[in-house]
């Protein structure tokens, strides 16, 4: 039986404060196929963005596992963690962080900053990916002249051009209007009917019922699962 891309394993983080113990996630396992669009759902504090942090590789767990293509990523040495989130992983965050005084094509090509490439082979990637979001003709503007959802576009744009076979969204629409949001789902469809594994959080029950999977978090905890219009609710 071939094994899942990514397998959650018993995942729990927990902070203290003021001398107690909080749970921002806690006992959480589901997994994830290549190739799949899944919604991760749940109110504002329930460990949504916590839990994408982790699968991203940017936070330790407190104790589980996250095994991505086989690989137990909190196993693997900082500089190896290095690499596979610069392999592995495309992030795009609700608030763009893009750099203002930097053009649409120098914000994108931030992320080959480390590899070795020619500055031919830059501006190929550059393209590619600028196609990809439909905003070639505006590669040479500054990122303050855009609109919202230019801005979004441009930050999918610099999590593919890696070319990484996951995308992570965090409330990917948060800032942007209905119409404009839905227009970067649809950016995210394309991308992953072309292959891409989509994970986004997201407060819009509307976007649940485009996914392959979505799953509910409540206090940390996986509250229900649906996959092809299935329920799934635990009760522990």
């Amino acid at each position: 039986m071939e094994k899942s891309f990514i397998q959650i394993n018993n995942l729990i983080k927990y902070f203290e404060s003021t001398g107690e113990i909080v749970y921002a996630v806690a006992d959480v396992s589901f997994t994830v196929d290549k190739g799949d669009f899944v919604t991760v759902m749940g109110h504002s504090g329930s460990g949504k963005s916590t839990l994408l942090t982790m699968l991203g590789g940017l936070s330790r767990p407190s104790s589980g596992k996250i095994i991505v293509d086989e690989f137990d990523i909190y196993s693997l040495s900082n500089k190896q963690l290095s690499a596979f989130r610069r392999e592995y992983v495309g992030f795009v965050f609700q608030s763009f962080q893009l750099i203002s005084y930097l053009t649409v094509k120098e914000n994108i090509l931030v992320p080959l900053l480390t590899k070795e490439m020619t500055d031919n082979e830059q501006n190929e990637k550059a393209a590619e990916v600028l196609e990809w979001v439909k905003l070639s003709d505006k590669m040479n503007r500054l990122t303050h002249e855009l609109s919202g959802g230019e801005q979004q576009r441009v930050a999918i744009a610099r999590a593919l051009v890696n070319d990484p076979p996951i995308i992570l969204a965090d409330e990917p629409t948060g800032n942007l209007d209905a119409t404009t949001g839905n227009q970067i789902v649809d950016v995210l469809k394309d991308l992953n009917n072309a292959g891409k594994t989509i994970i986004i959080v997201t407060h819009n029950e509307d976007y649940r019922f485009i996914s392959d999977y979505s799953i509910d978090l409540l206090d940390g905890k996986l509250v229900s699962e649906r996959e092809n219009n299935l329920i799934v609710i635990n009760e522990n």
